[in-house]
């Protein structure tokens, strides 16, 4: 990201280290003339330690201060009434910049950091050289479709970040709002560019994207009707505001004229596009049609797992896992007496009405009750697991009444970094039946204790690591621990009830069969419908989740093989320690190592655990 704050950052930092070698200089050479003069206060020279640390903030701050919309969800307030600039010029200027700061960081002798800075080094290192090689496939993804899209990131973005506490603050949502069609312009110039690289979504995408973008003007002040949910949102927002009600009203009066002149025409042109731009579109739905695709999915497997493995290799792993897990399940399928194959036994655990609780408050309060004593048991046996844990407490609550219907089944909030606010597993009991208690352990485990919680906030309560690392992640490694916190507490003795062991594995099924779909649409050409197939076939799930599942594959090619491929060389890591360790291994600090350094690609986790080993074994 190259802004003239930035240049000017490192402008000052480079006269600031060349005065304090001067100074020293000057120092010596007195010294060597052995005149008693007044003693000198030599400046110290700044230390490689103290130049890669300020490169780190220095950068971080840059870029976040490039991108008005990362600053507003770091709640800076700097460029409020701006959007970012997603133009092709930015793209060559963020190359070049990244390119000048690999140049920088190789200026830094790694030689002369500590171990920490070392890290934090060879992941910026890594980062910068990504970036650079990645920039040929800028144009190999779907700006818009079912999942996310800017069509659909403006209105969330404007009614969940962009928060009204003065006047101010008003004008630049009106700001905002008069500034979509030029963030829609550069939407489509995008989608242009691939269309004309033969990058179009296949067709199910489009009928979802109109859809969105059609609802987003309806109602007032498009037409007759409720306000529109822009609308609602800024009158929500400003009538809160302690300012006088004429005020208030011409506030309004502005945002409504901005919806009518600068959104709608903006929404209107970009559904003119895309219903032309589905007539292109057809029905291969894999990244293989991509000019280049199976250079650039096999990058993508490379970025999203952080390992080499192969799209062969993959699949060849999910297969294979699946059938272990299906050998497991039929193992269940005997113990507990279940008359028939595998297949109707999953239908069994499916419908069978013992594993659901009412669709009433008292069943969703007993849903949270039983949630709450799985974590609280789980807390008290975190010294068995680990040597670390986090200050930060972790509780269990339901998924709020307001955004339950569209939020996912379960996930994790981390705590506030002060301290304010704990951790907070959050278990969406909107549809009973979408939560059978069979899932429930493995749910929390995963997403609480010793899961996501354990993971997040000891990362987040590091001392001495830099911003980019905080705020950054690996998928393969922070959902890799939330899967393999799902089996650890099997071998601790828990999952007593055989059908909640089930539980435990229809949902590592379901990451293994991610694996095989995803390879299967991506490198070997399987339809839309074959991956619906696999998925109705192998998995207790129901059909729809296939669906889902499939289509969200579709438009985001590698993502969904973070999660097995990440638990697996977890798995890998602590065998191997166990092999080579025997009586010296303590899976206490197994996990030390692998949750000291916060996420990190599985490449540098490898690392970590060699350099471990080695040390149990000096």
């Amino acid at each position: 990201f190259l802004t003239t704050k930035g240049k000017r950052m490192r402008k000052l930092t480079l006269i600031a280290a060349t005065i304090s070698v001067a100074l020293l200089a000057g120092c010596q050479q007195a010294t060597q003339q052995s005149t008693p003069a007044p003693a000198v206060q030599a400046q110290p020279v700044q230390s490689e330690i103290d130049k890669a640390n300020a490169f780190f903030e220095d950068t971080f701050n840059r870029d976040v201060m490039s991108s008005p919309v990362y600053q507003t969800y770091m709640g800076i307030k700097k460029d409020y009434d701006k959007w970012d600039d997603n133009s092709e010029e930015k793209a060559l200027r963020d190359l070049a910049q990244a390119k000048a700061d690999l140049v920088t960081l190789n200026s830094i002798n790694r030689a002369q950091l500590d171990t920490a800075t070392q890290v934090s080094y060879d992941l910026k290192k890594q980062d910068l050289e990504a970036s650079i090689a990645d920039f040929k496939w800028r144009y190999h993804n779907y700006p818009v479709n079912q999942m996310f899209g800017t069509h659909s990131m403006v209105p969330a973005f404007l009614i969940n970040q962009h928060q009204i506490s003065n006047v101010k603050e008003a004008n630049d949502y009106i700001a905002r709002l008069n500034g979509v069609p030029g963030v829609f312009d550069q939407l489509i110039t995008g989608l242009e560019i691939r269309a004309d690289k033969n990058i179009i979504a296949p067709k199910f995408v489009f009928p979802h994207v109109i859809d969105s973008s059609k609802n987003i003007i309806k109602g007032a002040p498009f037409e007759q009707g409720e306000d529109s949910t822009l609308l609602a949102d800024f009158k929500r927002k400003v009538n809160a505001l302690e300012i006088d009600q004429a005020e208030k009203d011409a506030l309004i009066s502005k945002a409504t004229e901005a919806l009518k002149t600068a959104v709608k025409p903006a929404y209107s042109k970009l559904i003119n596009y895309i219903a032309q731009l589905e007539k292109r579109a057809d029905d291969r739905d894999g990244a293989w049609k991509f000019p280049d695709g199976e250079a650039f999915y096999n990058n993508a497997l490379k970025r999203t797992t952080t390992t080499d493995l192969t799209a062969k290799e993959i699949h060849a792993i999910g297969l294979a896992e699946v059938s272990r897990i299906h050998d497991e399940m039929r193992a269940i399928k005997d113990k507990v007496g279940f008359e028939g194959d595998l297949n109707a036994f999953m239908q069994f655990m499916k419908t069978d009405k013992q594993f659901y609780l009412a669709n009433t408050e008292a069943g969703k309060a007993q849903y949270l009750s039983e949630a709450k004593g799985l974590i609280d048991n789980m807390k008290t046996r975190l010294d068995e697991l680990f040597i670390v844990k986090p200050k930060a407490d972790m509780i269990v609550k339901r998924v709020e009444a307001f955004r339950e219907k569209a939020a996912g089944k379960a996930f994790y909030q981390q705590p506030a970094p002060d301290g304010s606010r704990p951790g907070i597993y959050y278990a969406n009991l909107y549809d009973m039946e979408a939560m059978p208690t069979y899932q429930m352990e493995a749910l929390a485990y995963h997403e609480g204790i010793p899961g996501h919680h354990m993971q997040i906030a000891i990362s987040q309560e590091l001392e001495g690591v830099p911003k980019f690392r905080k705020f950054g992640g690996y998928t393969a490694y922070i959902e890799g621990w939330g899967l393999y916190s799902e089996l650890l507490p099997k071998e601790m003795g828990l999952y007593e009830d055989p059908y909640s062991d089930f539980g435990r594995l229809a949902m590592e099924l379901w990451r293994a069969c991610r694996l095989v779909v995803d390879t299967g649409i991506h490198a070997m050409k399987w339809t839309r419908q074959e991956g619906i197939d696999y998925y109705v076939n192998n998995t207790p799930n129901a059909t729809s989740d296939g669906v889902k599942m499939v289509e969200r594959h579709i438009v985001m090619p590698s993502q969904a093989t973070a999660y097995k491929v990440g638990m697996l060389k977890i798995l890998e890591l602590r065998e191997d320690a166990k092999m080579q360790l025997g009586d010296k291994f303590d899976i206490r600090q197994f996990h030390d190592v692998v949750l000291k350094n916060g996420p990190v690609p599985l490449n540098v986790l490898e690392n970590f655990v060699n350099e471990w080993i080695a040390s149990k074994q000096a």
